[in-house]
């Protein structure tokens, strides 16, 4: 499963403000990068973003026995391709001994960068212990980054972060204590979400912290998410709070140009704005690379679902999405097409 990569975009100029991001040793290049999105950025939605520009990607979390387990669902979790580099297999677990096996595994099927996911605020995942629950948990946190460092020793080890567990502060301190024990132990990176696990994806997100947290660790990689719904918004939060680097994540769905215009603005120009054909051709192809990867059935189902992100670029959108809701059948949705993405 191939997608070609438009190497003008690759090699784009960096405004003076803008630094190359590594991670580690690894070299990514341009600081906008696709974050994990939970049911989107699997290998299909990857390879479009990659062939538009975007240099690193993160797979959709997966559960520590979810990457030892055999069978179907660890074989898609996993799938990577060749011009799907560097990218990095982001874990979720508990258990310090499971996690390190999990993390060797990823190593071994190739997977650039290992992300801890310390972050996600679902409520069935925090219950289990897992995702944010660690941020309110600073040493059961460090003794799996300690162990999974220990068993991907020449291999980054990133974080994924939120600000803190409780809106109220009672846990800002453990956020200090993770990343810093994190730091000590070897860890390559944070990622940090800037809102509490609490507050989930409401409210806005707190960008002075992401400045505060690069001003205490200067010399290492941040990287920033929340709030980074458009390219300029990623460009603005590395301006205003130094972070090394941008994971887009919500803003990203639907929008694969999202990292070519990122690029644009960089470079001083107007970001590319793809006609209705061009979208339209865009759909067409994440279908057929969805139908690739998973089945027709299953195929048409996510992109449906996908479609109704896809149309926040559309002049009608309210119109467009009502129409692909309705849209029961891959005759109906091709009649959807047909009608709002005119040749």
């Amino acid at each position: 499963m191939k997608t070609p990569v438009a190497e003008h975009l690759i090699s784009g100029d960096l405004t003076p403000s803008l630094k190359p991001l590594s991670i580690g040793g690894l070299e990514v290049g341009f600081p906008v990068t696709l974050g994990a999105l939970a049911g989107y950025s699997d290998l299909p939605y990857r390879l479009l973003c990659r062939s538009l520009g975007a240099p690193y990607c993160v797979t959709e979390a997966m559960l520590d026995r979810q990457v030892l387990a055999q069978g179907r669902l660890k074989k898609r979790l996993v799938a990577t391709d060749p011009s799907d580099h560097p990218v990095g297999g982001q874990i979720m677990g508990h258990e310090p001994e499971v996690m390190a096996q999990a993390a060797a595994a990823l190593d071994a099927m190739g997977f650039d960068v290992v992300d801890l996911n310390f972050a996600c605020p679902v409520r069935k995942v925090v219950s289990r212990g897992r995702g944010g629950a660690l941020m309110k948990e600073p040493e059961a946190a460090l003794t799996i980054v300690r162990a999974v460092i220990e068993a991907v020793p020449h291999k980054p080890v990133t974080l994924k972060l939120r600000r803190a567990f409780h809106e109220d502060g009672r846990t800002a301190e453990d956020f200090w204590r993770i990343a810093r024990g994190a730091f000590e132990a070897g860890a390559s990176a944070l990622s940090v979400h800037a809102r509490t696990v609490e507050r989930k994806y409401s409210g806005r997100a707190d960008w002075g912290f992401l400045a505060a947290l690069k001003r205490e660790f200067p010399d290492r990689t941040i990287l920033g998410s929340g709030d980074v719904m458009k390219p300029a918004d990623a460009l603005r939060m590395i301006e205003e709070t130094g972070v090394d680097g941008v994971l887009a994540a919500r803003g990203a769905i639907g929008n694969p140009w999202f990292f070519r215009q990122a690029r644009d603005l960089a470079a001083g120009r107007e970001p590319y704005l793809p006609p209705l054909d061009e979208q339209r051709e865009m759909i067409e192809r994440h279908y057929g690379l969805l139908c690739e990867f998973y089945g027709q059935g299953r195929g048409f189902k996510k992109i449906v679902h996908t479609c109704l992100q896809y149309a926040k670029l559309h002049p009608r959108r309210t119109d467009l999405r009502n129409a692909l809701v309705a849209a029961k059948t891959e005759e109906r949705w091709r009649a959807v097409l047909d009608a709002f993405y005119a040749f």
